[in-house]
């Protein structure tokens, strides 16, 4: 009787160790590979700096025409259809070029004051802004520059969680075409994924168009080989 125990004993025990150094087997032959996923995309928020300046002796006199400059320029955006509240104005920034080293600066600046008034759109319609910026001419007519191109214009993608579903199956995707076509070569079946690693999404500027992104995210994912 303890002759037949010790011997499915002793089977039982060799079929785990067989099982055992089969999974070891398994698990020592894989591959990892990786799989990406890329969307050039339009900026879906841009936000639009501008500087109003005036520059004269008289402070009163400074004051009224930046506050008439200040309403040319909101009615030009108005006028292409920016709203109150994609419209910002800031504080008027006074800057005495006199108050220090009085007789050099009289020498170098006929005008004693300069008075900058900025102006800020920040709006989601980016191709309204994109549309407006070509405008810019308009406010010269009125002896405003404001001197705006794209390298000033602050673009950015803010809705990267309603695509990072579909790029990061994309990826894991072409992660798996990738390692099918490995095992393929390697004549062997691709198994199953024993470990997957989704990276970092970047955005970045397209190249000489700011206001487009490049967005992309690579996912590095680990199959058994069988």
């Amino acid at each position: 009787m303890w002759a037949i125990i010790l011997a499915v004993g002793i089977a039982m025990s060799g079929a785990f160790v067989y099982m055992g150094i089969k999974k070891f087997a398994e698990k020592d032959r894989c591959v990892t590979v990786k799989g990406l996923s890329e969307r050039e995309v339009l900026a879906n928020m841009a936000t639009w700096p501008m500087t109003v300046s005036v520059e004269g002796n008289d402070l009163i006199s400074l004051f009224e025409e930046a506050d008439r400059k200040k309403d040319i320029v909101i009615k030009f955006l108005k006028d292409n259809h920016f709203t109150d509240k994609e419209i910002a104005v800031s504080s008027i920034d006074t800057n005495d070029r006199w108050s220090y080293d009085y007789e050099e600066a009289r020498k170098k600046h006929k005008d004693r004051y300069r008075v900058d008034l900025r102006i800020t759109v920040t709006t989601r319609q980016v191709d309204r802004l994109i549309e407006t910026l070509g405008k810019q001419i308009d406010l010269l007519k009125h002896g405003i520059d404001i001197s705006t191109d794209d390298w000033q214009v602050e673009y950015e993608y803010v809705d990267l969680s309603s695509l990072k579903p579909e790029m990061v199956e994309e990826a894991t995707k072409n992660a798996r075409k990738v390692a099918e076509k490995f095992a393929e070569d390697a004549d062997c079946e691709l198994g199953s994924i024993f470990n997957a690693t989704q990276g970092q999404f970047t955005i970045e500027d397209v190249y000489r168009r700011p206001q487009y992104k490049n967005i992309r995210v690579v996912t590095t994912v680990a199959y058994y080989l069988k």
